[in-house]
């Protein structure tokens, strides 16, 4: 099965939740997880994200870090994708590639592109 695996510089639970929007809030250019930034709005997914995730044909799983640490070896840096086909996992997006873009639609046009080869 091939599946993409959206991993998030952020951990999990509500009291952190509380604090990523606070932090979006009062700093955002400082905020460490930019595939947040670009899939969620401060309280709620991005309406052009929400449609690409549902219409995908691909399974997609999101984890927040300490979600992903649970269940799989740290990784070095955070936000990452990673494409996970036959148990075997490669990052489709690096923490650069996601921290250079500024836009949703730039993220869903990348991650299409980038699906069309696998």
């Amino acid at each position: 099965m091939t599946q993409l695996i959206f991993i998030y510089n952020a951990d999990s639970g509500g009291l952190n939740a509380l604090f990523d929007i606070a932090h979006k809030v009062i700093s955002p250019e400082t905020y460490r997880c930019n595939l947040c930034m670009l899939t969620h709005g401060l309280s709620r997914e991005r309406t052009a994200w929400k449609t690409f995730r549902e219409s995908s044909t691909t399974p997609l799983t999101f984890l927040h870090r300490d979600e992903f640490e649970e269940c799989y070896s740290p990784l070095t840096s955070y936000p990452v994708v990673l494409l996970e086909k036959n148990k075997q996992q490669t990052a489709l997006m690096t923490t650069e590639a996601l921290n250079a873009l500024s836009t949703v639609d730039q993220l869903i046009e990348t991650l299409l592109q980038k699906m069309r080869d696998i």
